[in-house]
């Protein structure tokens, strides 16, 4: 192949042709489409990612990487903890008991769910109590309320709250529900207002002596694990005969990732079909081009040229056409995410989406997906007018032109 003649007529057709001004348009129209395909499809995927990694930090916060559930009563004791303690001390455990409660103060009240936990096992795995649990040194009937129902109930430091329980005291000819009063000793701040308005924090001491629990058992235990999904099978060989069973953060919320997860994939598709639009530019463009250089290209395959050359020197057209706008759309799509990331230039309501910065994250699998599928897309855009340049008939196009 002649890569002298190749590369000389490519750089000729790559020139604005002033003669036929739509064919550099669209070649033009082509170029930018690509890139801006490319550059939209890096964000939207970084943001896609970035905003599903916030919300899992979240989730991991107050739902935890794994917790231990009783199948039936009184089979989650100290001893199935201290076993299991031993034998992964690479993890974290915090053991719990919970209830549904009502917390007034004054004439206001708010309702949700009191845990009662062992402070210093809890800080641990709870980074968003352990900043609320600070320096401060829990007293038995101490609580820690999310900061929605402190501002709600108007609570400070060393306030009393009563909290209502489920549970029912019989008096007399009637029940009652169980009350007690609490020393309200701080708020904290999950990011989420589904947790930040529900969520109450006290001593074990304190749930198991009010629920009548006895010491030494447990409606649950958290654990902090960096490979959960490894670790969940262990544990269920451990728990086999225990009458207790184990659940993980995914099954916790297996709908609502599974719904970004399609969301995602949804959305990659359609911002796609942004750079198969700007690749029929490429191939309009190149059809145009084949059509006005009918007699050129007749003229060199009656001089000798291939059609393995003419084949040649339209598809590198196309994808240089193409290639050109993938690599500004990448360097766009970079600087966007630069400018996105160290710049309020987008920010967002905190309580719906746990955080006003623009959560961004672009994985290396969603990068190089992208970059496959638009170098995919532009090869096959330009294979298609290159195999047309082909097919002219020579005589027929030297007689009549």
């Amino acid at each position: 192949m002649n890569k002298k003649l190749v590369n000389f007529i490519v750089k000729k057709y790559l020139r604005f042709d002033k003669k036929n001004p739509f064919i550099s348009i669209s070649a033009i129209l082509a170029f930018v489409g690509v890139s801006i395909g490319v550059m939209v499809l890096i964000l939207s995927m970084a943001i896609m990612n970035g905003t599903a990694k916030e919300f899992e930090r979240k989730l991991f916060t107050m739902n935890y990487p794994l917790t231990i559930y009783p199948k039936m009563d009184n089979s989650l004791n100290e001893e199935l903890l201290n076993k299991l303690q031993k034998e992964y001390p690479n993890l974290k455990f915090s053991p719990f008991i919970s209830s549904q409660a009502i917390i007034q103060s004054g004439e206001a009240m708010s309702g949700g769910m009191i845990f009662g936990v062992v402070p210093e096992k809890e800080a641990l795995i709870n980074p968003i109590y352990k900043d609320a649990l600070g320096n401060l040194q829990m007293d038995k009937y101490d609580i820690i309320t999310g900061s929605g129902i402190s501002d709600k109930l108007l609570l400070n430091g060393g306030s009393k709250a009563t909290l209502y329980f489920t549970e029912l005291n019989p008096t007399g000819f009637s029940m009652m529900p169980k009350m007690k009063r609490f020393t309200y000793v701080n708020s904290f701040n999950s990011g989420l207002n589904a947790y930040d308005k529900s969520y109450m924090y006290t001593s074990l001491e304190a749930l198991q002596i009010l629920l009548k629990k006895e010491p030494g058992y447990y409606d649950g235990i958290h654990i902090h694990s960096d490979d959960a999904f490894a670790d969940m099978e262990k544990l269920k060989k451990s728990l086999r005969g225990t009458n207790s069973g184990i659940v993980g953060w995914w099954q916790q919320n297996g709908n609502f990732f599974a719904a970004m997860k399609m969301e995602k994939t949804a959305l990659f598709i359609v911002l796609m079909l942004i750079i198969l639009v700007a690749s029929l530019n490429i191939i309009s463009s190149l059809l145009m081009t084949v059509m006005s250089r009918r007699k050129e290209i007749a003229l060199l395959l009656s001089m000798g040229a291939t059609a393995k050359e003419i084949k040649t020197i339209f598809l590198r057209v196309g994808t240089i056409i193409g290639f050109a706008g993938i690599l500004t759309g990448i360097a766009l799509g970079f600087i966007g995410y630069w400018l996105l990331d160290n710049f309020d230039i987008v920010t967002l309501p905190a309580d719906v989406y746990g955080s006003a910065k623009l959560p961004l994250d672009l994985a290396m699998s969603d990068f190089v997906s992208i970059i496959i599928g638009a170098v995919i897309i532009v090869l096959v855009s330009s294979y298609y007018p290159a195999s047309k340049a082909t097919n002219i008939d020579v005589i027929d196009v030297l007689r009549n032109e």
